[in-house]
């Protein structure tokens, strides 16, 4: 049998040398355009304002995003970021903040927008680090993305029916999402995505592969897994995001997925094994909600 650490790419943590705040910058890493990646230089900077105004030293033109939203600083011999008394507040690594001592590798979010902070010595290869992985990782959830989750399944097929295995394959969206972004907003919306994919996380296997496949719809691949294990998982999961409200900021929501299931031992391609999921996805989707067909 192989083993699966040949067949999942390893993101190696840069080697930490000596913090030195001379070479500190900001990478947007959230949402997806033309300014993903982008980074910001903090050097020589005394102090950086973020805001949606023309006037700031990092424009974010976003509605959620406030005029002068969030302002980093020189404190000492590090970096420090605090809010402007901003309409949405400022989040570092998913809690609200006033003010923060900024630490290597922290995600500052201003309003939707999510940066992630790099500082010391090994900034150039933390830098190309991270624009790897943006590469292969959805910047919101931390999931796999889309693309890693094809290419990984692309490799997985053969293998598994090779070796006359069975592959599963879970497709699965969140009930209603619009209707929550509408009623409680954008912000709570993305709350709403990375607290999914966090409990989703603490199911998922070290050979599975776990994507978010676009907006508010997840993929999970289950090697050497059968249909009815895979349909046990699948109503695991099910049980598992609906199990508790999701609590942002006092707001307690109600959160369901449907699930679709399929699983093969003889080859296909990727596509229409996609498919397949995807179209019990949506029997579950017609059939009522909050449930797994498979």
């Amino acid at each position: 049998m192989e083993d699966w650490k040949t067949r999942i790419t390893q993101i190696r943590p840069v080697e930490k040398q000596a913090s030195d705040p001379e070479q500190a910058c900001l990478v947007l890493i959230y949402p997806a355009g033309a300014e993903l990646g982008k980074r910001y230089e903090l050097a020589g900077s005394k102090e950086v304002t973020i805001g949606r105004g023309a006037d700031c030293d990092i424009q974010v033109d976003r509605d959620s995003v406030s005029r002068r939203h969030a302002k980093v600083t020189r404190a000492g011999a590090g970096w420090q970021v605090a809010d402007l008394g901003s309409t949405n507040g400022s989040y570092v690594n998913d809690a609200q903040i006033t003010q923060y001592d900024l630490r290597d590798g922290d995600l500052l979010k201003i309003g939707n927008a999510i940066f992630k902070f790099l500082v010391g010595g090994n900034i150039e290869t933390a830098y190309h680090e991270e624009i790897y992985r943006m590469t292969i990782i959805d910047g919101l959830t931390q999931a796999f993305n889309k693309r890693y989750f094809v290419e990984n399944l692309e490799k997985e097929i053969p293998r598994c029916t090779r070796h006359q295995r069975p592959l599963s394959l879970v497709m699965f969206d969140i009930d209603h999402f619009k209707k929550i972004n509408d009623e409680h907003g954008h912000l709570t919306g993305d709350y709403v995505l990375k607290e999914l994919a966090r409990r989703i996380r603490t199911r998922v296997r070290k050979e599975e592969v776990f994507a978010r496949y676009g907006g508010e719809e997840f993929a999970l691949t289950l090697p050497e897994t059968s249909r009815d294990q895979s349909l046990k998982v699948s109503e695991d999961l099910r049980r598992l995001v609906s199990a508790e409200p999701f609590d942002f900021e006092g707001d307690r929501i109600p959160v369901t997925v449907s699930l679709g299931v399929a699983t093969i031992v003889n080859e296909v391609a990727a596509d229409p094994f996609i498919k397949m999921a995807d179209d019990n996805l949506y029997k579950a989707k017609r059939a009522g909600r909050n449930r797994v067909v498979g």
